[in-house]
């Protein structure tokens, strides 16, 4: 029965996400009459800067939103980072997405290092979003095997560089529904063991794919995306709902190593407990990532804080659970401190479990749990910094972003 209990889950979602599409016309977004605040405005007043009117008839509106440093990507050591986000329209603002794109490199002092930039573009009227991660890394990191059940100290400190490339078009079918096609490329080079000792990747992992030392990895195929999506701002998701599934097939013919198939289903629920005056609001995250066949290179296995924004698994140190399956749970309450908006708070918690070596058991239950500050960078595109403090049984770490986690 644990082993399914994500499908169960699942499964049990389904009749509500029904239900939420066929209530998708009275999905109630927040109003406010206070004016709204932000750290533009504060900077603006200090300095005596006057910005410029933007007129009705201007359909592309960019939101820059940028902080000198982050801990987005890289969890482990002092860290420089510069992360950069634009939000803008590409269309009519009543019935077109706001368009996102995250640019992050950073520098950990510790030899790693990366130039990820991420984008989901919504052309008029949604009529096609288009999502692109294109990433490259030298990416040292430390790895603990697979399932739940080695000690914190019982770890191997891999080296590799990282080259990804993702890309997919996805059609919109109805009001919120989208399905598109996608190309997926991981290219691991270099896969090395640094840990002074004998041992190799494979002798620690007991796991044959991916795991020569001084070899290269290289997946790459086509991937079936369907989006149900009710929210209008990615950056700062406001009461709805968010669906994704996304099959992945890496055929040997297209350049992979291995024949292999993945699956990935992202669901997320917004719930305004007022639907006037300040924030007050909780959200849910729960995803289910699995192998569904064997020959998944090491490193492209299910793994905490590597899910596709690298979001999840907050207070758990990156990468520390893996396995064949993920499953993850996730509540957050987010609330106003401040009735024009330039403050608030969230306190959020969350479980996971990866899959035992050669089973499809989740024995291993991990949870965590934590608090943080909000303060609002820029109220156009409803962007926060994000002062987050998550700890775990055998981690805790202090996180800077901009833009909620999920």
């Amino acid at each position: 029965m644990v082993k399914r209990l994500p499908v169960v889950i699942f499964l049990f979602l389904l009749p509500v996400l029904l239900k939420a599409q066929a209530d998708s016309s009275k999905i109630k977004h927040l109003t406010d009459t206070v004016k709204k605040s932000d750290l533009i405005d504060i900077a603006g007043s200090l300095f005596h800067i006057k910005s410029r009117p933007i007129s009705d008839q201007e359909k592309k509106k960019f939101y820059f939103s940028i902080l000198p440093i982050s801990s987005s990507g890289a969890s482990d050591g002092k860290v420089l980072i510069t992360s950069t986000t634009v939000g803008y329209y590409l269309g009519n603002q009543h019935t077109t997405y706001l368009s996102t794109i995250n640019f992050t490199p950073y520098f950990n002092f510790k030899g790693r290092y990366g130039l990820p930039i991420r984008s989901s573009i919504w052309l008029n009227n949604n009529s096609y979003n288009i999502q692109g991660d294109t990433r490259f890394m030298v990416y040292p990191q430390y790895t603990w095997g697979l399932g739940g059940d080695r000690p914190a100290e019982d770890k191997y400190l891999v080296n590799y560089k990282y080259l990804r490339l993702y890309q997919s078009a996805l059609k919109r079918i109805t009001s919120y529904f989208f399905a598109g096609i996608g190309y997926n490329m991981d290219y691991y080079i270099d896969i090395d063991g640094a840990n002074g000792t004998n041992t190799t990747l494979r002798q620690f992992t007991n796991y044959k794919y991916g795991t020569q030392m001084d070899q290269n990895s290289l997946s790459a195929g086509a991937s079936v995306n369907l989006l149900y999506d009710t929210r209008n701002n990615l950056i700062n998701p406001l009461p709805g709902w968010y669906a994704n599934l996304v099959y992945r097939y890496n055929p040997v013919f297209l350049g992979s190593d291995n024949n292999w198939q993945s699956l990935y289903i992202d669901v997320r629920k917004y719930i305004a407990l007022t639907h006037s005056g300040p924030k007050n609001i909780l959200a849910f995250w729960t995803y289910y990532w699995t192998a569904i066949s064997p020959g998944v290179p090491y490193l492209s296995l299910p793994a905490i804080g590597m899910d596709p924004y690298q979001r999840s698994g907050r207070g758990i140190e990156q990468n520390r659970y893996r396995g064949s399956s993920l499953f993850y749970l996730e509540g957050e309450y987010r609330r106003d401190i401040t009735a024009n908006g330039l403050l608030g708070f969230v306190i959020f918690a969350n479980l996971n479990a990866a899959t035992q070596l050669n089973t499809r058991n989740f024995k291993y239950w991990n949870p965590a749990g934590g608090s943080g500050l909000r303060i609002k960078f820029n109220k156009k595109s409803n962007t926060n910094i994000d002062f987050d403090y998550g700890f775990s049984k055998d981690y805790s770490a202090f996180l800077l972003n901009l833009g909620e986690a999920f």
